[in-house]
């Protein structure tokens, strides 16, 4: 834990990973939560026709709807360039600024913008596929959920078809 003004403050670290079979296809996301106390929490979902690009944004937007504390230090590591660059990059401010003209996925980004705005999460990119243990589970945890029966509609993806 660090220490800020003799307070120990929490730290989480969220690995996140999202996977799409066919881009568009079905996919899923997977999502490892680790506290700097020891905790550990997965989380995953999947939908029936989706795109890689949304599972990688809903992995992070999952991952910080599950921290419980505002009073906590976030790193978020993502294999996503798309997700990592558009947060480092500044990408999606400007794409606010412009009303999303042109660009994917706006729903998602609105449903992250307020969660950037609470925890300012400091945001990494990892290769992926490239033996780093949390995001090997991440990506394990989407494809499974990718190939599960019976999925629900991605309806923000459907709807904008």
């Amino acid at each position: 834990m660090d220490r800020t003004n003799g307070i120990e403050q929490l730290r989480v670290t969220i690995y996140t990973d999202g996977a799409a079979s066919g881009n568009p296809g079905p996919g899923g996301y997977g999502v490892v939560l680790e506290s700097s106390a020891g905790h550990q929490k997965e989380l995953s979902g999947g939908f029936r026709l989706t795109t890689n690009n949304r599972m990688e944004l809903l992995a992070v937007i999952q991952g910080l709807r599950e921290l419980k504390s505002d009073n906590v230090e976030v790193v978020v590591v993502s294999d996503s360039k798309y997700v990592v660059d558009a947060i480092n990059k500044g990408w999606l401010f400007s794409w606010v600024k412009k009303g999303f003209k042109d660009k994917k996925n706006p729903d998602l980004w609105r449903l992250m913008l307020p969660l950037l705005k609470k925890y300012n999460p400091t945001f990494q990119w990892v290769k992926g596929h490239n033996n780093h243990p949390q995001n090997e589970r991440c990506d394990a945890l989407a494809v499974i959920e990718s190939k599960k029966k019976g999925l629900p509609a991605d309806e923000g993806y459907e709807q904008s078809r």
